[in-house]
C-alpha cells in the first residue's frame, strides 16, 4: 500500500483519498444546504399561500379536492405529460424525442422528466440499457483513443520543428482543452439560450450537468409546450451529448491520470534510499563471485 512521510508519521495514500472524498462530500452537502434550504422554504410557503388564495376565491372547492387535483398534476408530470397548455402539445414520443430519450438511457444521464409508462416499455428499457450501456462505453472508449491518437500526431508534428517536448505537450493539451471547451461548453449554451429562452448561465449549467451525466432534469431541451421546435432539434442535441461525453470523459481521465502520477512521484520521493551498508555488502558479494568464476 502506497504511503508517504509527514514528519514522523507515515500516511496511507488510500486512507488520505478516502478521507478527502468523505470530506469533499461533507463540505458539498453543507454548502448546498446553506445555499438552497432558505429558497426551498420560501417556495414551499409561497405554494401553500397560493393554495389558500385559490380555495378562498373558489369556495366550491375544498382542501381534499384540491389536493387530489394537485396529485393528478404531479402524476401527469412524472409520466412526461406537461400539465400546462392543452392536448395539442407535441408528443414526447415522436421519433426525435424517442431518439433523444434512447441517448439519455445508454449514456446513463437519465434526466427523470420522461420514462416509459407501459410494462412492455419498461421491460424493453431494462434490456436496452443492459446492452446499450456497455456499447456506449466501448464507443466512448474508441472515441477517446481516437482523440488521444490525434493529440499524439499533433505533438509529433510540432516536435519536428525542434520545440521542447514538455512545452509542446503543454501547448497541445491547452489547445485541446480550449477547443473542446468552445465546442461543447461555450457555443452550445448560446444556441440553447436562443431556442429555449434560457439565460446563458442556465444554458451553460445545463450543458455541463448533461455532459457530466449528472442529469438533474431541471433543464431539458425541447420540452417547452409553448415553443415549436424543428423535428431534428433534439436529435442534434443527442449527437452533441455523445461527442461531448467523449471529450469530457477524456478530460476527466487525463485529470485522474495526472493525479495518479503525482501520487506516484510523491510516493517514490518519500521512499528512503537503500542503506549504505547493504549496498556495500551486495557489492562485496558480487566481487567474490567474480573472483571465484575467474579461478
Amino acid at each position: 500500500m502506497a504511503r508517504f512521510q509527514v514528519g514522523s508519521i507515515r500516511v496511507s495514500w488510500t486512507g488520505l483519498l478516502v478521507l478527502s472524498y468523505s470530506l469533499y462530500l461533507l463540505i458539498g452537502a453543507t454548502i448546498f444546504q446553506i445555499l438552497e434550504r432558505a429558497a426551498e422554504s420560501q417556495n414551499r410557503d409561497h405554494f401553500q399561500l397560493e393554495k389558500l388564495k385559490f380555495l378562498k376565491n373558489y369556495s366550491c372547492l375544498d382542501g381534499p379536492a384540491l389536493e387530489r387535483f394537485v396529485q393528478v398534476i404531479l402524476d401527469a408530470w412524472e409520466k412526461g405529460v406537461n400539465p400546462s397548455g392543452n392536448s395539442t402539445n407535441p408528443s414526447n414520443w415522436d421519433f426525435s424525442s424517442s431518439f433523444f430519450f434512447a441517448g439519455t438511457v445508454i449514456t446513463t444521464i437519465g434526466y427523470g422528466n420522461l420514462s416509459p409508462s407501459t410494462v412492455s416499455g419498461q421491460v424493453f428499457c431494462v434490456f436496452y440499457a443492459l446492452c446499450g450501456i456497455p456499447l456506449n462505453l466501448a464507443f466512448l472508449n474508441q472515441l477517446g483513443k481516437g482523440l488521444t491518437a490525434h493529440l499524439g500526431r499533433l505533438e509529433r508534428s510540432v516536435l519536428i520543428t525542434g520545440q521542447h517536448e514538455q512545452t509542446v505537450r503543454i501547448l497541445t493539451m491547452s489547445s485541446f482543452l480550449v477547443m473542446g471547451t468552445l465546442m461543447f461548453l461555450v457555443f452550445p449554451p448560446v444556441i440553447f439560450s436562443y431556442v429555449e429562452g434560457w439565460t446563458y448561465g442556465e444554458g451553460f449549467y445545463y450543458a455541463f450537468i448533461t455532459l457530466s451525466t449528472i442529469g438533474f432534469g431541471d433543464y431539458v431541451v425541447g420540452t417547452d409546450p409553448e415553443k415549436h421546435y424543428i423535428s431534428i432539434y433534439r436529435s442534434l442535441a443527442g449527437v452533441w451529448i455523445i461527442f461531448g461525453l467523449a471529450w469530457l470523459a477524456l478530460l476527466f481521465n487525463l485529470g485522474a491520470g495526472m493525479m495518479e502520477r503525482l501520487f506516484q512521484l510523491k510516493h517514490i520521493a518519500c521512499q528512503p534510499p537503500p542503506e549504505e551498508g547493504a549496498q556495500t555488502k551486495q557489492s562485496k558479494i558480487r566481487e567474490q563471485r567474480t573472483i571465484q568464476q575467474a579461478i
